[in-house]
């Protein structure tokens, strides 16, 4: 063949184990997502630069696996909406959960963090794909975030 009939593709790794050596628990509240999420960031640099994390999960809400998608600088990181959408069809999840820090420790949402996660609902949605929530984590143990907490009391900022 020639080089020119190859399509990159994104490739993962199917490894069937035991559910039950390898539980990697379920996520149903953003209290459980926040749990499960913290200790993914390194705490030696949670409170200087940004990092982007999706959660995979299938339809009970059991996590198969995590992603740290990227790793930026003090004030953003780069997120890839068509990546994320692409590794969430070819593990073939039901729901995802994104997160990521602010060093600042500022939780408030930028309109850029609303943008983008409006943006990521709508993709996923055309692939009956849902978004459970997207958490911002604070370098301070015990502080975060939730959109899906907030976002139960007010409707979706539309972008």
């Amino acid at each position: 063949m020639k080089h020119s009939e190859f399509v990159a593709e994104i490739q993962l790794k199917y490894i069937p184990t035991d559910i039950k050596r390898r539980d990697l628990g379920s996520i149903r509240k953003s209290a459980e997502a926040y749990d499960f999420l913290y200790p993914l960031y390194d705490q030696d640099t949670i409170g200087l630069t940004e990092v982007f994390i999706v959660v995979f999960l299938n339809r009970a809400s059991r996590v198969i696996g995590y992603h740290i998608h990227s790793i930026g600088g003090i004030t953003g990181t780069v997120v890839d909406i068509k990546l994320i959408v692409a590794t969430a069809l070819k593990c073939a999840c039901s729901s995802i959960l994104i997160s990521h820090n602010h060093p600042s420790g500022n939780l408030e949402p930028s309109k850029n963090d609303k943008l983008q996660t409006n943006q990521l609902i709508k993709a996923l949605e055309v692939f009956n794909l849902e978004l459970l929530d997207h958490i911002i984590v604070s370098p301070e143990k015990g502080e975060y975030y939730s959109f899906t907490d907030d976002w139960l009391c007010r409707p979706l900022p539309h972008s």
